[in-house]
């Protein structure tokens, strides 16, 4: 298998625990919605992140969390407990590499982000307001499927207003939001997630 780039970006936790009722989640506006997917602008936001080596999409997002629940756990030099949110976002771009994760810092902690232990490796990283386009799919995201659902966004982009404000998969990074923790089996969400250009569709960033 091709070394994937990973970026693990976690609305913080639902892989230990279930997503609550009005848990914190990134804040966006829809802009666009078709019958099988919509494009999301989304806020600039803050992320934490951390460097992983494993070219599994389902290992590298089981032990990239691992790092970063710590951190969220009290791990940082303020000793501060870090609300966990949804979802869990791990994006890919095929072939390139080291694997890379990260955790999107709830509201409270977006303007100053508390400092990780040195032994956890983490580095934050602002992300600017920009569109997504998002694909549902149910069940495990595993790295069998989440390609097949990655390949049909695509192919839904490229019918749509949106077919020249992105690249296949195979050339540029796609996402898989994960809702639900590991021992949820009945009603699972997940998202395919591509970033789209806002701009070449008239829709202005925040």
């Amino acid at each position: 298998m091709a070394k994937l780039w990973l970026q693990f970006l976690i609305l913080v936790g639902a892989l230990l625990l279930p997503a609550a009722a009005g848990s914190e989640t990134p804040q966006y506006t829809t802009v666009h919605k078709e019958s099988d997917f919509e494009v999301r602008l989304y806020r600039d936001t803050v992320w934490m992140s951390a460097a992983s080596e494993h070219s599994s999409f389902h290992v590298a997002t089981k032990l990239g969390f691992h790092r970063l629940f710590q951190y969220l756990m009290g791990a940082n030099l303020n000793s501060s407990r870090i609300r966990m949110t949804t979802p869990v976002l791990t994006s890919i771009v095929p072939g390139a590499g080291p694997l890379h994760s990260s955790a999107y810092l709830p509201v409270k902690f977006q303007a100053s982000p508390p400092v990780p232990l040195p032994e956890l490796n983490l580095h934050p990283d602002r992300w600017p307001s920009h569109c997504i386009a998002v694909r549902s799919f149910s069940g495990y995201a595993r790295d069998q499927n989440i390609i097949e659902e990655a390949e049909k966004l695509a192919l839904s982009l490229s019918q749509s207003p949106w077919a020249n404000s992105t690249n296949h998969p195979g050339k540029t990074a796609y996402s898989i939001a994960q809702y639900n923790n590991p021992f949820r089996v009945i009603g699972r969400v997940n998202e395919v997630w591509f970033d789209v250009d806002c701009k070449s569709n008239g829709v202005e960033t925040y």
